[in-house]
């Protein structure tokens, strides 16, 4: 992933910045594998059944940047791969790097 890729990904807001997903559940681990589309493509182990998948996302991504869990919210996509989440605490150029450096 490239920090232009990645600019056009991340949009900033205020106090934070929203992060365009698409997901991949059953996988064998949780991982940002690469871009997807317009989308960062994350691997996770949950099934995409009762929230699962949303709830080990948050939990990932919140591991991932160093946040906490309320930190992270899903804007769209509740039942659906694609979804946006909102990080509050994170500006876009923090996000990048933090992607970049992986």
């Amino acid at each position: 992933m490239t920090s232009d890729e990645l600019s056009l990904i991340i949009s900033e807001n205020t106090g934070g910045c929203s992060l365009k997903c698409w997901i991949q559940p059953r996988s064998s681990r949780n991982a940002v594998v690469g871009v997807h589309g317009d989308a960062i493509k994350i691997a996770l182990t949950a099934p995409p059944i009762d929230g699962k998948a949303n709830k080990e996302l948050l939990k990932f991504l919140a591991k991932y940047f160093k946040l906490s869990k309320s930190d992270l919210h899903l804007v769209s996509g509740e039942s659906l791969r694609a979804k946006i989440i909102r990080i509050n605490g994170l500006n876009k150029e923090a996000v990048i790097k933090e992607l970049c450096s992986e």
